[in-house]
């Protein structure tokens, strides 16, 4: 193919595979059901090859779930924090799981749903932090308003559910699980007997190389065994973890009290969660500030003074029309990209097994201009 213009994400084929292949291991020796949470990662030109793979997704609302069953096929779940009556009818039509997030949420929809032939399940709140410096993807925190506590929880509507749900962690590894089990079972195990399923949400860092799946098996299997309910996992990240690259050039270089680069592309539109974690990607061939001869702070060309990346070092001077690569950048970046400022959308390219890219989408101003008016 033509030499593709900067900046455009890269989903690699053989990076994805070792992800896909980790994860169904790890479903075939537990036993547990593996859904994609589609909120991470909704690249549907890849579903394919997932469901070859996985049991299903995972959605937030009804576009993700409808995108899931026209695209993904097997089992399409879907939560909300409240769901709005005008959606519900929709959503009946095209999901297989709803999770509600409240008692008042289950009273409101759960026979509907039953009436449908629906699973049924709620969110529960263990209350239980095992996350560190990620304070707004904690939904343990005092005030949260993700799940019902045992304070809240209504032994009597347990006739309606078929499941309970629950969703703590965040690029965690199976240590956090075990201690939210242990406080999710002292305060819900006794209603599990009964029910058929228990999903343990996402935030499993499943494929990362530390990741202890041994004991992410214990527990499962344990699981299994002490209340006979088959066993959810829906991991976003640990499904594209790594194998996604996100590729730009260098359109200026500047100097003020530092060495200044200016990219083609901007952390606030392509990858926002720089700026809302914030964390610093890493960046093919370059080190720490210091750590190199020449170290710049990179930022994107919009007029937003945090627009910063991060700062970077490199064995030589950046130039005018070098391409960097930044990594791990097909997790909460496609599906957070936007537009301010009028920046155009990055292009999105398969790499397939064989080492051959290929343009899946391509975007232009009129995917800006059509936003709004």
């Amino acid at each position: 193919m033509e030499e593709l213009r900067t900046p455009y994400f890269l989903v690699d084929e053989n990076r994805l595979r070792r992800n896909l292949n980790i994860l169904r291991d790890v479903s075939v020796r537990s036993g547990a059901k593996i859904l994609l949470a589609q909120k991470a990662f909704s690249m549907f030109d890849c579903y394919p090859l997932l469901r070859r793979y996985l049991s299903g997704t995972t959605a937030s609302g009804l576009y993700e779930a409808k995108l899931g069953r026209e695209y993904f096929g097997g089992e399409t779940h879907v939560y909300s924090p409240a769901f709005r009556e005008e959606e519900f009818a929709e959503l009946l039509e095209v999901a297989d799981h709803f999770v509600f997030n409240s008692p008042r949420q289950v009273e409101k929809y759960a026979r509907r749903a039953r009436a449908a032939g629906k699973q049924v399940g709620l969110r529960v709140n263990p209350m239980c932090s095992t996350q560190e410096g990620h304070a707004i993807y904690d939904p343990c925190a005092p005030g949260s308003r993700l799940g019902t506590t045992l304070e809240n929880f209504n032994p009597e509507q347990l006739p309606l559910l078929d499941g309970l749900h629950f969703h703590t962690l965040c690029e965690q590894n199976a240590d956090a699980l075990a201690a939210t089990l242990e406080a999710f079972e002292a305060q819900f195990g006794p209603y599990l007997k009964g029910l058929q399923w228990l999903n343990l949400g996402g935030g499993h860092h499943i494929t990362r190389e530390d990741y202890d799946r041994e004991l992410l098996i214990s527990l499962v299997i344990g699981l299994r065994e002490r209340y006979g309910v088959q066993v959810y996992l829906e991991p976003g990240e640990a499904v594209v973890l790594n194998a996604g690259y996100l590729v730009c050039s260098v359109l200026e270089t500047l100097r003020n009290g530092m060495d200044i680069a200016i990219l083609d592309t901007s952390a606030a539109c392509h990858m926002p969660d720089v700026l809302e974690m914030p964390y610093r990607p890493p960046l093919q061939g370059s080190g720490q500030p210091g750590e190199k001869t020449y170290t710049y702070r990179l930022g994107g060309p919009t007029c937003l003074a945090g627009d910063v990346i991060g700062d970077y070092s490199f064995d030589q001077p950046l130039r005018e029309g070098d391409q960097l690569v930044f990594e791990d950048m097909a997790l909460y970046t496609m599906v957070k990209t936007n537009t301010f400022n009028g920046m155009p959308l990055p292009s999105i390219v398969w790499r397939d097994g064989e080492g051959r890219c290929r343009l899946v989408r391509s975007f232009g101003y009129e995917d800006f201009k059509t936003r709004l008016s």
